[in-house]
């Protein structure tokens, strides 16, 4: 049997596969083009795609382990849901589903409350699953290079009440300790959830503050216009996604998304360390900014 890995080419998908190197497991990756997906030596393509319900079905047949990431799309709710339907109908035997930090509070925000309600399904169906919902990912901020280098501004609004980002090679790494413990064990185990965040909740003032030591010039926060950020993103994606990502913002503007310690201890005893710091990353970006 083996563990299969949706949104295997994606920047999350990729860090799992990436530590599931090592840990004595049969992998799979679903890609909807096999043929062409860049995967780690040793890893199997299988074409899927999660709004084909038919290609699930094909593509979990032989799956013991299931990592769940479905990404935001318009229908991710329903692919979700289907995708766990499958899953059980298949026998798969152990989940690990992919949801958000504050899923429950952020009621309004499409993408939050469609990951908690998948959250729900799991409970109500007593479904074999670890959760794991991290909250915004550092390496978003790569995207700051930008405003960073050229305006010296840091321009995600995240507004003044502080947010404990994660890494997402902390993510991978939490996603494949548990889909091996799932693989290994003999019959199905119990239900786990882990706040995926890091060790400190920043504001953006605080950010910008790490920014002007790592590159050692002037860095300013670029302030909480969401108006001007949904117009923005509106140039790259369709309406309703910026908009939704509007409201997230307006939530950490609002109301925060800071871990408390027992979230940053349990996911600590989880990964054997403590979960890497903004800072940390913010020096190892300005290195491989500098050498251009």
């Amino acid at each position: 049997m083996a563990i299969l890995v949706t949104g295997s080419t994606g920047t999350i998908g990729s860090q799992v596969l990436a530590h599931l190197q090592g840990r004595n497991v049969d992998v799979r990756a679903m890609t909807r083009s096999p043929e062409t997906a860049r995967l780690p030596a040793g890893v199997i393509p299988v074409r899927g795609d999660p709004g084909d319900v038919e290609s699930l079905r094909a593509a979990f047949q032989g799956i013991s382990t299931l990592f769940l990431l479905v990404p935001n799309v318009a229908d991710e709710l329903t692919q979700a849901m289907l995708a766990l339907t499958v899953a059980r109908e298949s026998g798969v035997k152990g989940i690990v589903y992919l949801s958000v930090f504050k899923g429950a509070a952020y009621a309004d925000v499409p993408h939050f409350a469609g990951k908690y309600t998948v959250e729900r399904m799991i409970d109500a169906l007593d479904l074999p699953a670890t959760i794991l919902r991290p909250a915004y990912f550092i390496q978003n901020d790569f995207r700051q290079k930008d405003p960073l280098l050229t305006f010296g501004a840091y321009g995600a609004p995240i507004g003044a009440k502080g947010i404990s980002m994660v890494d997402i090679r902390d993510i991978g790494e939490a996603a494949a300790i548990e889909l091996a413990r799932r693989e290994h064990a003999a019959a199905p185990l119990g239900r786990e959830t882990y706040e995926l965040v890091g060790p400190d909740s920043l504001t953006g003032e605080e950010i910008a503050a790490i920014w002007r030591k790592a590159l050692g010039r002037p860095i300013r926060y670029g302030g909480d216009d969401l108006g001007m950020m949904e117009q923005r993103l509106r140039t790259m994606l369709p309406a309703w996604h910026a908009l939704d990502l509007r409201l997230m913002f307006a939530r950490y503007q609002a109301d925060g998304a800071a871990a408390t310690p027992d979230d940053v201890a349990r996911l600590t005893r989880l990964l054997g360390r403590a979960p890497r710091a903004y800072a940390s990353f913010a020096r190892d970006a300005a290195a491989q900014w500098a050498k251009g």
